[in-house]
């Protein structure tokens, strides 16, 4: 085994394979959770669908599926010639344990049956040809995130916190595993960041000012942009009419379709060589700081 490589890593012919249809693979994670990491991955892909690409969303939180029910999408997939036709709604191709066993079912899995099942939703689903594939991760550096770098080639990853300290003490943690895995970050997203009042339109920042910018700027990564505390997102999460489809004119919308047309923009540069994988290697191999 080589020096650095995870063990039990595949083989980059191997990743390759077993979604060869798919241009760009994104994780969307977190280091902690409850940071709303799920909603920002489903405003995502349907503001990329929206502007035209090919998306698709695989729901990685194999312990905690909640993909289908922020989609609004309550008929599983079906079959074809012995593989997985993945669910479409909102113009985006989605997959999650959820489809696949009853609401109430615990999943108690080991890292093995982890590993398998994940290997399924890129190998035995016909995902097709596609521009964007986000894979929502669970919250933390536990074994879906070891197993994802080990079977597909990643485009990058986006890490999604909330501003306060606690919280970006465990992106930093999340950050430092990508850079181990060798997995180019694309940039942080602040959720949370602020709420507006409905009545006298004053901002407040619950939840602290400025985190999400400050750990970027630290790491030297892109801050993609805030995302409010609204009624409206946690409704649309609630309801499966996510906020991006349901009222595309608001300023809530428009924060997720501008960080999405930048993840686009960012890589869209490192394909045409503006802003290239070796680059964003170089950043992600500066020390971290945990102070």
């Amino acid at each position: 085994m080589a020096d650095g490589q995870p063990s039990g890593a595949q083989q980059p012919q191997e990743k390759d394979n077993l979604i060869p249809g798919v241009r760009h693979v994104v994780a969307i994670s977190s280091g902690k959770g409850g940071v709303g990491k799920s909603t920002v991955a489903v405003n995502l892909a349907c503001a990329l669908a929206l502007a035209g690409a090919k998306v698709g969303l695989l729901d990685a939180d194999l312990y905690g599926p909640n993909i289908p029910m922020m989609m609004g999408s309550t008929t599983g997939p079906e079959q074809k010639d012995g593989k997985i036709v993945p669910v479409e709604n909102h113009g985006v191709k989605l997959i999650s344990m959820a489809f696949l066993v009853p609401e109430e079912a615990p999943l108690v899995w080991r890292g093995p049956m982890v590993h398998q099942y994940l290997q399924a939703f890129f190998r035995d689903v016909l995902w097709g040809e596609l521009d964007y594939l986000l894979i929502d991760l669970p919250p933390g550096t536990g074994d879906v995130q070891l197993s994802l770098s080990q079977m597909v080639p990643l485009a990058g990853a986006v890490t999604v916190t909330t501003p306060q300290e606690v919280a970006l003490y465990d992106v930093r943690k999340g950050m430092a595993m990508f850079q181990k895995v060798n997995v180019p970050l694309l940039g942080i997203i602040e959720n949370m960041s602020y709420f507006v009042c409905g009545h006298c339109g004053e901002p407040t920042e619950i939840f602290s000012h400025g985190g999400g910018e400050r750990a970027a700027a630290k790491v030297s990564v892109p801050f993609l942009g805030r995302i409010p505390i609204d009624p409206a997102i946690r409704d649309g999460g609630d309801t499966g009419h996510p906020i991006v489809v349901a009222n595309p004119a608001s300023p809530q919308a428009a924060a997720f379709r501008d960080i999405a047309k930048k993840i686009m923009d960012e890589l869209g540069a490192a394909q045409k060589g503006g802003s290239s994988i070796d680059s964003l290697l170089k950043k992600i191999k500066q020390p971290f700081s945990t102070n």
